[in-house]
């Protein structure tokens, strides 16, 4: 069963994900309120989200037209449709200008509150508490009702499982839990309830899986993404105040985005296309220039936007892993295209020298370890070889000895890429095998890595490819502990 929801969330971009999740909550809601189980009026939610849509589009189309930068109108969606499920829908028609500023504040958000084009507030978190505090105008979060409760859980599963930010989302949740049970004993309240309540009378799931794991607020590591989560988590509980400032959702998000802010890479760069080549058919490779110099770890992935007409379901937002090494002066990417593939993909190919493409949110923790003596086993399917051509490049030009074994398998020889690369790289440790046309089998790896059992394994590819690369590595008993899988929250077409 799994599987299967695995192959149908990666054909899906996940921002796509949330925001068929949202407009699903919101007809439900609707649905809900016709029948009497909800006691919002369906008219007023249907009033509202048309308002703040409209709003928030328009003020988006504003922006991006004044300041020349790629729009990404599933964010607009989501950012309104985010507002309606916390904002009360409307009961007065006088408070129409009101919910029609609290999109603009949501949007223009983006804009203003950015570094160096990287914004850094959760846009619909900023609108609730500039409405609180301009408009008066308070968010109720109406979306945490019991009636609503399973409808969000499951949608959250999805979008956690999709984006693999599980270990945020339940530190965030044990933290409110421990929080809502202390403060709970303390005022005489019984456990049961306590936890009754913080589930079923507050939006602390929509909160946690739909909010508070945005990629662009959210820091890239899981390190500091648990800290993260120990930190909005502990400020979740609603007696937490300073002064006469208490505690609420959208005010425990915007100092959590701070602190994200703070611990994450913060370069959003405009690329330009230098160089283009289709080495074989259906494998790409492209070139850009900066005026900003890229700074990553090899292994690293980034989100990339390219604004093109006639955008398909799938959105004009990828991510891809840097297939360069950082002492390369030019950013790389190896991409795969395949038969009736994304209109992304499709304008990917179709960039011309001098073509812009905007690059951001580096985040990725497939990196060697910091020990070099470390022996690892590197597993690549086809385009997934890009991390490792940039680990391997960046061994070679700071002259780094590693002990790597790499398997790099491809269904036809014409698709192997970077064999100057490796060949180069066997002075300084690297051995390459090359798997064509078959699978990488238990009795390979015995055979060929006598010591497999003191290596850390490095597994990149499609979903299909690592999934296989894993089954063969559990055979030999090798602990989860020990095998690094290559992951962004993108999908491949």
């Amino acid at each position: 069963m799994l599987n299967i929801i695995d192959n149908l969330l990666d054909r899906i971009t996940m921002y796509r994900l949330v925001l068929y999740v949202l407009l699903f909550l919101v007809g439900v809601a609707v649905l809900l309120g016709f029948v009497g189980i909800l006691t919002y009026s369906p008219i007023g939610i249907i009033i509202t989200t048309g308002i703040l849509v409209t709003s928030c589009y328009l003020t988006n189309k504003a922006f991006a037209y004044t300041l020349k930068v790629p729009t990404n109108v599933e964010s607009v969606y989501i950012t309104a449709l985010i507002l309606t499920l916390i904002m009360s829908p409307l009961q007065l028609a006088r408070d129409v200008p009101t919910y029609l500023l609290i999109g603009v504040v949501a949007i223009a958000s983006k804009y203003i509150c950015a570094i160096k084009k990287k914004h850094i507030f959760n846009p619909a978190a900023l609108g609730a508490v500039v409405s609180a505090y301009l408009f008066h105008t308070y968010a109720s979060w109406w979306i945490g009702t019991a009636a609503l409760f399973p409808f969000v859980v499951v949608c959250g599963v999805l979008v956690v499982r999709k984006i693999q930010r599980s270990t945020l989302v339940w530190t965030f949740l044990a933290t409110a839990v421990v929080g809502a049970l202390g403060f709970g004993w303390v005022d005489g309240i019984s456990l049961i309830r306590s936890v009754q309540s913080l589930f079923l009378d507050s939006a602390v799931v929509f909160f946690a899986t739909i909010m508070l794991t945005e990629p662009l607020t959210t820091p890239p590591t899981k390190r500091m993404q648990i800290v993260y989560g120990l930190l909005t988590g502990f400020l979740f509980a609603p007696q937490i105040h300073v002064g006469q400032l208490y505690s609420t959702p959208e005010l425990v998000l915007i100092v959590g985005n701070i602190f994200s802010y703070l611990v994450s890479p913060k370069q959003k760069l405009m690329l330009t296309l230098k160089e283009k080549k289709e080495v074989t058919d259906g494998i790409g490779e492209f070139i850009f220039s900066s005026s900003e110099k890229l700074s990553f770890t090899p292994g690293q992935y980034m989100e990339w936007t390219l604004q093109h007409k006639n955008t398909d379901s799938r959105g004009n937002r990828r991510y891809f892993t840097i297939a360069s090494s950082p002492t390369e002066i030019f950013p790389q990417l190896g991409v795969r295209f395949y038969p009736n593939g994304s209109s992304f993909k499709n304008a990917l190919r179709q960039m011309k020298i001098g073509d812009t493409i905007a690059a951001g949110q580096l985040a990725g923790e497939f990196t060697l370890p910091t020990n070099a003596k470390q022996k690892v086993v590197f597993f690549a399917g086809g385009i997934g070889i890009t991390p490792f051509r940039s680990m391997i490049q960046y061994g070679i030009d700071t002259k780094t000895h590693r002990d790597i074994i790499l398997f790099y398998a491809n269904k036809r020889a014409e698709d192997i890429r970077y064999k100057d690369i490796f060949s180069s790289a066997k002075k300084f440790g690297v051995q390459t095998h090359y798997i064509v046309g078959e699978k990488i089998t238990r009795e390979m790896i015995q055979k060929e890595i006598p010591d497999f059992a003191e290596r850390l394994f490095y597994v990149s590819g499609s979903q299909k490819s690592v999934k296989s690369f894993e089954d063969v590595l559990h055979q030999l008993n090798i602990p989860s502990s020990h095998i690094k899988k290559d992951f962004f929250p993108g999908l491949s077409s």
